[in-house]
């Protein structure tokens, strides 16, 4: 979708709107982390968020690989920025053809900075030498598919700024005029640059509607995180400081804590004023980190547990391929990643009712980048290890990781992309601890849930005035013998249906092979009753290859291939049930008496 739509929707609805910017990490582990870092951030419902382009074209691959994963992946709605520097013709027609067929349609539109090792900016042999040429390629070559963003300048271009007040001012209006030129051109937002004065801002923008540019624009808000990071980019952009901020940082600048906290109260009082004069929304360029950025939009009151928006109990893709799903198995909970890739190459979804979308193949396991692999990352194995032991002597060892991952004592599992349980899960932590004590080890849950708001901030989703339902729902892993104890315990309960399965394709059920079982439920004004998720015997099937194999990719291989350590995997892996159960009284069910 294009972010124009969203936005002049927000403007007409009077509803303000946020966006995150990123940048591409220098280390693969830098990557792995920024996406865990997205996705968090992601669930504050921003409108967008985007993802530069290297200096040079120095990360122009990497920036390709980035904005595709957030837009499907991540699913946020993606902008990715282009910028003309040493990108030929042919190397731009390259990288906006990869981007449409990922189903991404903003791009935002720079010239960009000289290569490394050049004080200037020169066109390279078959490219261009302005952000205006770029946008006119754009729409002459992709016509209405890209939704086009370009950068304003509240203080001028850097390469025009300069001491003379006279030739000054006529820099700034020919600045603007040059903008008003990539606008006509097809641009259909502004993003401005960094600044630190508010009047500056609102000049700029009352100085662009008066030459009729009417399009959004949309402040850039740099929180200050260190203040030597300050200086160098308002050296470089040629940012005016105002003398009392300068004046405040000289004064802590030897404490990087106040200097934080100062940054971000500064950007709150910034962007009050922003707000109060009628700027519609704030770009935060988050330099990769979270805490300054989070804590500004929670201060301004646009983010926090009520106001975290879910159209569905998932987060759903931004992508137009996957606009019609709205129904998933709930194998895949705390693994969303690994189902998006694994059906990324689906016709079509389930719609309303879990149906032929189950005849598609599932994508297989083999290369999957999303999978946490720990060769060649030794942090994470480092990581891993501190969690899950250097070393396991018994199935009481692997039974202790359960109950502290459960406790929140640790905070990763290999069955879960996230860190944490999830927050509905964690209503029920004292019967989840208690299961995996008696050797009963989940890996994932839900409380039953009858009527509950759908803003409820645990449990709401799909929009305001309605309300949603769960049955109670519990899947783990145990040994056969405590599995055949159970069953007897299963199959004399009224209203509880499951399935069992161990590695080789052993299955004990009550549920025929087509049943399929809505554990997840709304009611809202005017609609049929949504149900988005489901347990299908079919799609259980499918996930037992993965759920056992990540025993083994991500336990396992973490020990020497004949320690015991990793046999006692093996053996896990090999012999045990993965057991899926469902309470369907959602009422006056009580799922965790069956394990007493």
């Amino acid at each position: 979708m294009k972010i124009s739509d969203k936005m002049n929707q927000s403007i007409r609805d009077g509803k303000t709107f946020f966006s995150f910017e990123f940048f591409p990490p220098r280390t693969d582990e830098g990557v792995e982390n920024l996406f865990e870092r997205q996705d968090r951030m992601a669930s504050y419902g921003p409108t967008f968020c985007d993802i530069t382009w290297g200096a040079g074209g120095s990360t122009a691959d990497l920036t390709l690989d980035i904005a595709c994963k957030m837009q499907n992946m991540v699913c946020v709605e993606t902008m990715m920025h282009l910028t003309c520097t040493n990108m030929p013709v042919e190397k731009l027609e390259q990288a906006l053809d990869r981007v449409k067929s990922a189903g991404i349609q903003n791009i935002l539109a720079l010239r960009g900075d000289p290569p490394k090792g050049q004080e200037t900016f020169k066109a390279i042999e078959g490219g261009f030498a302005c952000a205006l040429d770029l946008v006119k390629y754009i729409k002459a070559k992709y016509g209405d598919y890209f939704g086009i963003t370009v950068a304003g300048y509240p203080e001028a271009h850097p390469d025009v700024i300069v001491d003379d007040p006279e030739q000054m001012e006529k820099n700034y209006w020919s600045d603007l005029h040059y903008l008003k030129q990539k606008v006509e051109a097809g641009a259909s937002i502004i993003i401005t640059q960094l600044f630190y004065d508010v009047d500056r801002f609102l000049q700029f923008v009352k100085d662009c509607r008066s030459l009729d540019i009417t399009v959004p624009i949309i402040p850039g808000i740099m929180p200050i995180m260190t203040y030597g990071g300050f200086k160098r980019m308002t050296g470089f952009c040629k940012t005016f400081v105002p003398p009392d901020v300068t004046a405040k940082l000289d004064s802590i600048r030897d404490n990087d804590e106040a200097v934080k906290e100062y940054g971000i109260q500064l950007a709150v009082d910034m962007c009050q004023r922003l707000l109060a004069a009628g700027t519609p929304g704030i770009h935060m360029y988050t330099l990769n980190l979270e805490r300054s950025a989070v804590s500004i939009l929670e201060r301004l009151g646009l983010i926090g547990k009520s106001k975290v928006p879910r159209t569905l109990p998932w987060r759903k893709p931004a992508g137009n391929r996957r606009s019609e799903e709205n129904v998933r198995p709930i194998f895949w909970s705390n693994r969303p990643k690994s189902y998006l890739h694994r059906t990324t190459d689906w016709d079509n979804y389930p719609s309303g009712r879990w149906g032929n979308s189950r005849s598609p193949a599932y994508g297989t396991l083999s290369d999957y980048q999303f999978m946490r692999r720990h060769s060649g990352n030794e942090k994470r194995k480092e990581k891993a290890i501190s969690c899950w032991g250097a070393s396991l002597s018994s199935v009481e060892d692997v039974i202790a990781v359960f109950v502290k991952y459960t406790s929140g004592v640790i905070d990763v599992l290999p069955w879960n992309e996230m860190e944490t349980l999830h927050a509905e899960s964690s209503a029920i932590r004292e019967n989840i601890v208690r299961l995996n004590k008696r050797g009963y080890l989940t890996i994932n849950s839900q409380p039953k849930v009858n009527g509950a708001p759908s803003t409820d901030p645990t449990f709401g989703w799909g929009g305001p005035g309605g309300y949603v339902y769960q049955k109670a729902y519990v899947e783990f892993f145990t040994s056969p013998d405590k599995f055949a104890a159970l069953q007897a315990t299963l199959d004399a309960s009224p209203g509880i249906t499951y399935m069992a399965i161990n590695a080789a394709g052993d299955v004990q059920s009550n549920v025929n092979a087509d049943a399929v079982n809505a554990v997840t439920w709304g009611v809202f004004p005017a609609k049929e009753v949504v149900q988005p998720t489901v347990v299908d015997p079919q799609s259980f099937t499918v996930w037992k290859d993965e759920a056992f194999e990540l025993w083994t990719t991500e336990w396992g291989s973490l020990y020497g291939e004949d320690s015991k350590s990793r046999k006692l995997i093996q053996e896990i892996a090999s012999t045990y049930y993965l057991v899926s159960v469902v309470d369907n009284d959602y009422v006056k069910g009580d799922l965790f008496k069956l394990f007493e």
